[in-house]
């Protein structure tokens, strides 16, 4: 079983889920039971959010469908006027499904005017077992369905979204809202999937969380009940907190190293140095003053084992002298946050990264591509492949924690662990920010943190760091400003919920 357990981060495959209903079902909850308490949460989100209004409820051929029959028999009976449309035949369904059908009574076929005449559409198409692309009529409703004035609300996730992927088979239903069941689903949190589907509720209908022991889940969402980060006590001093270095570009290339340095900083490293050619240094030296200066080779300077986390990569270069930085840094044993040039300067020869890093028996290495930089060292540009199913390919592969970046940032280990991060804003779309991340990770290695659980925690707190400025306009020499704060305000919502 993963460390993390049964904790309420676990997010379900399509299969899994499934998994969790059957085993439900075997210990003694009914079908009937199940799909009668999901109907009655997604009641309770649409009476909660919405006022009486004409409802329309689209009725799929599976499991779902049995959710919208559930659905319009409930609100009808609270004096809701519903129509519903059901799709397939009805000898198929399950016979929870069935027995829900016979509770609600006639259905009516499809039309357009259906869909017109409501304010509410309650999308119980498909769900999240969805595993094909929409096509025909049901691709013509969704779209139809999309172009309406009405109010969205799935059930589980929206028509057209993949569960495991987030991808959209071929058209998917635009949601306002989403009701889901149990534990999310990584389709939730990933894009497209995340945008389709609206404010997101996650619902608990009667499934124990001791079905995940035998489900074992390896992928979560990002948040702090995964990690726990560094305190600082009375007896610390500056080494105690660790010495991060960050390798600097060439003249008139010093930006990005200064910018990992000044993260690492203020995420909590008790010292930071900048390593470079002297030119480079003369450039950090008129901007810089708590950050330290070297021009000692990478090797020798390496010899001091109190630098304990290494940054590689931001503004050095695609060249020989940054594939040599790589392999000194990555054979020294320390933390190393391997970064932009530091990945594509082996793009032609990718294998030569991956032999090192798995010849070095280091577990405490990061590497944080871009899509860009991703696929230039990883390949499997395959545009319907899951990113998290790249990200945990890629992780194996290397033998390194993989951070690959993005609105759906998916961090991700060798042994097939990962994390999905969604509190990312559309701020951090700007230059540099990759920089800043790189920064923080190395701050948290360099106190002590094991190199995925300062990856996610780097991550989620980059995140919190772009929201906490608010405001347009932001650059990413703003964000380390906002990194004491953001860590203030997590630490103590962290011990208020140890200490309630």
């Amino acid at each position: 079983m993963n460390k993390y357990g049964m904790n309420c981060a676990a997010l379900l495959l399509p299969h899994q889920m499934d998994e969790a209903d059957r085993l439900t079902a075997d210990s003694g909850v009914s079908e009937i039971e199940l799909m009668g308490e999901a109907g009655r949460q997604v009641v309770r989100e649409i009476i909660k959010h919405y006022p009486r209004s004409p409802v329309s409820i689209l009725c799929g051929p599976g499991n779902n469908g049995g959710d919208g029959f559930v659905i319009g028999t409930l609100l009808r009976s609270k004096g809701w006027p519903v129509r519903l449309a059901q799709f397939g035949d009805k000898s198929n369904y399950s016979l929870a499904a069935q027995h829900y059908l016979n509770s609600w009574g006639e259905t009516e076929g499809y039309s357009e005017g259906l869909l017109n005449d409501a304010l509410i559409i309650v999308d119980a198409l498909f769900g999240s077992g969805l595993d094909r692309t929409l096509q025909g009529s049901y691709q013509d409703i969704v779209l139809f369905a999309n172009q309406t004035k009405a109010s969205m609300v799935a059930v589980d996730t929206p028509s057209g979204v993949h569960g495991g992927t987030g991808q959209v088979l071929g058209a998917a239903i635009k949601a306002e809202r989403t009701v889901t069941f149990f534990r999310r689903k990584p389709g939730h949190l990933m894009l497209p999937g995340r945008e389709m589907c609206g404010q997101l509720a996650c619902k608990q209908i009667g499934i124990r969380s001791s079905v995940l022991e035998q489900i074992s889940p390896q992928q979560f969402r990002n948040g702090p009940e995964l990690w726990s980060l560094p305190s600082k006590e009375i007896k610390n001093h500056k080494y105690s907190s660790g010495h991060c270095l960050v390798i600097s570009g060439p003249k008139l290339k010093t930006g990005a190293a200064r910018m990992s340095a000044i993260a690492a900083l203020r995420s909590g490293a008790g010292l930071v140095s900048i390593c470079g050619e002297s030119s480079a240094l003369d450039e950090h030296a008129s901007q810089l003053t708590a950050i330290m200066l070297r021009e000692e080779p990478l090797e020798d300077l390496l010899n001091d084992k109190r630098f304990n986390s290494i940054i590689v990569g931001p503004g050095n270069g695609r060249n020989a002298q940054t594939r040599h930085n790589v392999l000194i840094a990555v054979s020294s044993g320390q933390g190393v946050i391997l970064d932009a040039d530091a990945l594509s300067s082996f793009a032609d020869d990718p294998s030569e990264l991956f032999d090192a890093l798995q010849k070095s028996g280091n577990s405490n290495i990061v590497l944080t591509p871009h899509a860009g930089e991703f696929k230039r060292l990883f390949g499997m540009d395959d545009l319907n492949e899951s990113k998290l199913e790249k990200a945990r390919a890629a992780a194996k592969l290397s033998g390194a924690v993989v951070v690959y970046k993005g609105s759906d940032t998916v961090i991700a280990k060798p042994d097939g662990t990962c994390v999905i991060n969604d509190s990312a804003p559309a701020n951090l779309a700007t230059a540099g920010t990759g920089d800043v991340l790189a920064g923080i990770v190395a701050g948290l290695v360099a106190q002590g943190m094991q190199a995925f659980d300062a990856a996610c925690a780097g991550v989620y707190v980059h995140g919190l760091a772009g929201r906490e400025f608010r405001d347009q306009g932001m650059i990413a020499t703003d964000l380390p400003q906002m990194l004491p704060i953001v860590f203030s305000k997590l630490k103590s919502k962290i011990n208020a919920n140890l200490n309630p």
